[in-house]
């Protein structure tokens, strides 16, 4: 008895001893993955990839305060607004870029039609005016600039004024044969800027009185320039006496302290500078977040005091020395018509006046 007591003693201690630690507990199952959109603060951080057609100490200004504020490197690259379109549309198939930044929207219609684009509708535009916002959503208008003719003051009041000219007040003043060989301009075929101002002729004259209109200044036309922003300095500079420019540009240089003049005719034409982010870019998520920055306050209030361009949020005022937007008399200028005639009115005046240049 003794003895099936003391093995039976021996059996339970057994068991006791192998339920207390000698058992292995069964492995935790895998939590399913997460699926949820990534938190604001996880798009923070890392890089972005920029073509940029704006000036490039606007660019780096803009670069400057976007990491500082969000915590994302941008590398650009500096392009005219037609290169930077050209290359854009060159990558489809394998984009470079994250967004395309800078330059008239009136250039991102071909390529939002072509499928560049990624859509994407920010929050911050809600309550933007409906022309700085594509319907769309392939593009966000975030600046405004003005087209504007610019006078060199000193060699005007040396050579023009005692001839009895008048500084000049609208496009028609212009057409004075004084300016003949004394005004340059930029080539509408190839920068987008004069081709603004072309269909700003356009719109305030009709087709048959814009055509002869452009004809007669021709003749006071000394050369074309490439680009839009080439006038400013030749003119700044007293090389020349007249041009038409974009005002921000301008009066950029004016700052510089060159004897510019900027005057802001009646019936003038306007740009909406865009942003859009390239579709199927390696950053996707850093680019919906420049552009919702792109619309803070913040922001544009930098690109008033890098830039002078005007703001398009109601709460930012304009460039300190120039007129308030509402003072403006600005055309009725049509973008849509402004795209849908681009390529006939550059193939005529191509035609009818580069090519009859003797």
């Amino acid at each position: 008895m003794k003895k099936f007591l003391s093995l039976a003693l021996a059996i339970m201690m057994i068991l006791s001893l192998a339920a207390c630690g000698g058992k292995e507990e069964p492995a935790p199952e895998k939590e399913p993955e997460q699926t949820e959109q990534p938190s604001e603060e996880a798009k923070t951080g890392g890089k972005l990839v920029a073509y940029s057609a704006l000036n490039e100490d606007n660019t780096i200004a803009i670069a400057d305060q976007f990491k500082k504020d969000t915590g994302i490197e941008i590398e650009y690259i500096s392009l005219g607004g037609g290169d930077a379109v050209a290359r854009v549309q060159a990558e489809m198939g394998n984009p470079k870029a994250d967004v395309l930044v800078g330059g008239s929207v009136d250039l991102y219609s071909s390529l939002a039609e072509a499928g560049a684009f990624e859509a994407y509708d920010s929050p911050n535009n809600d309550d933007l005016d409906a022309r700085f916002n594509d319907p769309n959503h392939f593009w966000q208008g975030w600046y405004m600039g003005v087209l504007s003719i610019i006078i060199n003051e000193d060699r005007f009041e040396k050579e023009l004024a005692p001839k009895g000219v008048k500084m000049p007040e609208t496009w028609d003043d212009l057409l004075d044969p004084n300016y003949k060989n004394v005004f340059v301009w930029a080539n509408p075929t190839t920068a987008g800027g004069a081709y603004i101002a072309t269909a700003c002729q356009i719109f305030r004259l009709g087709e048959d009185a814009a055509w002869d209109y452009l004809k007669e200044l021709d003749q006071n036309v000394h050369h074309y320039y490439k680009g839009a922003a080439d006038v400013i300095s030749p003119v700044a500079t007293g090389e020349f006496i007249a041009s038409i420019a974009w005002g921000h540009d301008s009066f950029k240089t004016q700052k510089e302290g060159y004897p510019l003049k900027l005057i802001i005719p009646k019936q003038t034409a306007y740009e909406i500078g865009g942003s859009a982010i390239v579709k199927g870019g390696p950053n996707t998520e850093n680019a919906k977040v420049f552009i919702d920055w792109l619309l803070t306050k913040e922001a544009q209030e930098l690109s008033v005091a890098t830039s002078y361009r005007y703001p398009v949020r109601d709460d930012v005022a304009a460039p300190e020395g120039l007129p308030a937007l509402n003072e403006v008399d600005l055309v009725e200028y049509d973008r849509d018509e402004a795209a849908s005639m681009k390529e006939a009115v550059l193939e005529k005046f191509d035609a009818e006046i580069i090519s009859n240049r003797a």
